[in-house]
């Protein structure tokens, strides 16, 4: 029986720690990354009450250090996917009826053990696993998966206390249920903290999930799995799969009962599993939610009259932190002719200061990229722009060496044609392209930044001139979903900058608020009526 209307107020988002020299958190993260160096770690699949192992085991290693061997992951099959569906299946009565302070509660205690006990190891698998210096590290694996599950219970509370209104003798209340059957996340290799929020999110709404993380995210992915258990989390509610992605979604998108996919992928792939899916409506128990954020060729456009420092800082931040590899990074910019000059003689000096290398160095600014997969797309992009006559010139970087680890340089593009390939096509790596246009045709550039790509996720200008700003705010009103003024075009924050794009870049239900949580609920309308009509007929049938 509940006895109070539980509410759960807006927290802060976490505090970023700054791991200066001789700082307890630079300390203790130093002895995780050995502690786990120095360790060969079994990873199973969760299914249910079961930590599943198989005959086939895949090596883990890091990006930056490939012969190196963190530990093997036992992969799946079809079976194991069969039997994670029926694992979520079997506990979703009792997970759905568990009182919401009790589901809240379960995540609100995994944020704290993240923010403090699992802090260094959340940082530490993500370092070694994604290849993320410190501070990419903490802002993901720390303070964005705290807030993603300290934020979204208070959203979810909002959610809860929104009813309507009743009229005289009678009572109106929503119940906000889980679809009905499971849920499929999907996640990617660059953010630990979507691969946190995209299962738990549909989970904390009552929902229960089969969760299949990119094979290069593993590292991590089994880490947070296991604070999850920790944190109270009962069986089958998430169940972690190591399977590829054919097979999983051959079983997952012919269930009857799937109920939903939360995705962050590529553009592609969401775009087969929609067409899957559509084709398979007819099996389904209901209409499945398809939410997902996809890819990306985001923007950084700059006015005559911006400031060049804030441009070149812009670029050098939102271009080549994690090496380019975040859906949002600066991919293409576009930079007025007055200033040119002095933003690429800057650009170019900012960029011989970054060192690259290993994570455990935290000297080095730049790391590998995720594997030799994007390395070999990356380095083929940067030698087709070192051909004559290619229509583009390498003004800065340029060199990829995967002998140790897979590194490509921090690479800077002129292109003379504004549709260049790699002013078009998203790279996700350390590439920046960028074109000078006339410093007087700012509308007419306008219109270029909104054609040139399918994809509307994020971008940025930078001016000072107030009347610049409005018209370009107005004029790429749907080029990007998240719109940055003099500011870099990546670093959303959980509760500040609600996340996500549209046309190709995905359905933009806006990770990290209260938009995302609706698309895992099912309302149903409940009316009582105290002194129901005993007979049918109305007043305006009486003449007299």
């Amino acid at each position: 029986m509940q006895f109070g209307d539980f509410y759960y107020p807006l927290p802060a988002n976490e505090p970023v720690l700054n791991y200066t020299p001789g700082s307890k958190e630079k300390s203790a993260l130093k002895a995780v990354l050995k502690e786990l160096k120095n360790s060969t770690i079994d990873v199973p699949m969760y299914i249910g009450a079961e930590e599943v192992r198989t005959n086939k085991k895949v090596a883990i290693r890091p990006p930056h250090e490939h012969k190196h061997v963190l530990g093997y992951f036992n992969e799946g099959d079809a079976s194991h996917v069969k039997k994670a569906i029926a694992a979520a299946l079997k506990a979703k009565d009792k997970w759905a009826a568990m009182s919401w302070e009790n589901r809240a509660n379960i995540f609100l205690k995994a944020a704290d053990l993240i923010a403090t006990k699992y802090r260094p190891y959340m940082n530490g698998t993500t370092m070694l696993g994604q290849s993320k210096n410190v501070f990419q590290a903490e802002i993901d694996s720390a303070c964005e998966i705290i807030d993603f599950l300290r934020f979204n219970v208070h959203f979810l509370s909002e959610i809860y206390r929104q009813q309507p209104i009743s009229g005289p003798g009678m009572y109106n209340r929503l119940e906000y249920r889980p679809l009905e059957g499971f849920v499929f996340a999907l996640t990617p290799f660059n953010f630990t903290a979507i691969g946190g929020n995209l299962p738990t999110s549909a989970a904390m709404c009552g929902n229960t999930v089969v969760w299949k993380c990119a094979n290069t995210q593993v590292f991590s992915a089994q880490m947070f799995m296991r604070i999850l258990k920790e944190a109270g989390l009962p069986d089958g509610v998430i169940n972690l799969v190591f399977v590829d992605g054919p097979t999983a979604g051959s079983v997952i998108f012919n269930h009857p009962d799937f109920a939903g996919i939360h995705f962050t992928g590529s553009t592609g792939v969401f775009n087969y599993m929609w067409k899957t899916i559509g084709a398979n409506m007819s099996m389904y128990r209901s209409y499945p939610r398809i939410v997902g954020e996809t890819g990306g060729k985001d923007f950084v456009l700059a006015h005559k009259s911006a400031d060049p420092d804030v441009v070149v800082t812009a670029l050098a931040r939102g271009a080549f932190e994690y090496q380019g590899q975040k859906c949002s990074a600066a991919s293409r910019a576009y930079i007025p002719s007055n200033i040119a000059t002095e933003v690429k003689k800057k650009l170019i000096a900012a960029m011989a200061t970054m060192k690259m290398g290993t994570v455990e160095d935290f000297t080095n600014f730049i790391n590998a990229v995720i594997d030799e997969k994007s390395f070999d797309k990356l380095e083929a992009y940067i030698n087709a722009a070192k051909k004559r006559g290619s229509g583009a010139k390498i003004i800065a970087g340029g060199n990829c060496d995967k002998s140790k680890g897979y590194f490509i340089e921090p690479t800077v593009i002129e292109a003379a044609d504004p549709k260049y390939v790699t002013m078009c096509e998203e790279l996700f790596g350390p590439v920046l392209t960028i074109y000078v246009y006339d410093a007087d045709k700012f509308e007419d550039t306008l219109k270029l930044v909104d054609s040139t790509s399918p994809y509307a996720l994020t971008g940025a200008v930078i001016a000072h001139d107030r009347y610049a700003v409005e018209l370009a705010t107005n004029k790429l009103r749907n080029s990007a979903g998240n719109f940055y003024i003099n500011d870099k075009p990546t670093g959303a924050v959980v509760g500040q900058q609600p996340f996500g794009g549209a046309r190709a870049s995905g359905t933009n239900d806006k990770a990290g608020s209260i938009l995302n949580l609706y698309r895992w609920l099912s309302a149903r309308t409940i009316k009582e009526t105290f002194n129901p009509p005993t007979d049918y007929r109305y007043p305006f049938l009486q003449e007299k």
